[in-house]
């Protein structure tokens, strides 16, 4: 083995017992439609585990590089009411243009939940709800932000 990959190695376990989050789930009342939602607006892909979960349970890969891969997974209930107190974290996606992922959010059926707004010197952020309902963010870097 390389020394570059017996030090990554290392530096993964250390990583990894230090809190780093390592995966996210989304719950839907409908998970193939949250699926369909977020292929469309990020360009997820997404692998069927229903098999191994014993419910309706999608992996999630959201990309190369630095980030975490997930899950949309069964929601044991009915979806939120829009308005709602957020009952869990909220997962919020770096976007090369915010204006362009918005557009794309509301054409696959997502609503603006907060309009966006500058981080001063930043990025821009905004929110928005899936189509389960779920809150998620999206976040542009742009230290000209005002």
């Amino acid at each position: 083995m390389s020394d570059q990959v017996e030090n990554a190695a290392a530096e993964e376990e250390v990583s990894y017992g230090n809190g780093r989050p390592v995966h996210f789930e989304i719950h839907a009342a409908d998970p193939a439609r949250a699926v369909a939602f977020y292929a469309e607006v990020f360009g997820w892909q997404s692998e069927d585990w229903t098999e191994y979960a014993g419910m309706p349970y999608f992996g999630l890969r959201t990309g190369e590089g630095p980030g975490i891969d997930g899950a949309i997974m069964q929601r044991h209930g009915d979806n939120p009411e829009p308005g709602a107190a957020v009952g869990g974290g909220v997962l919020t996606m770096g976007v090369a243009s915010f204006d362009e992922a918005a557009e794309r959010i509301l054409a696959a059926g997502g609503t603006l939940a907060m309009p966006k707004y500058a981080l001063p010197g930043m990025a821009w952020q905004g929110y928005f709800l899936d189509t389960e309902n779920n809150v998620f963010g999206i976040h542009e870097p742009d230290p000209e932000a005002k």
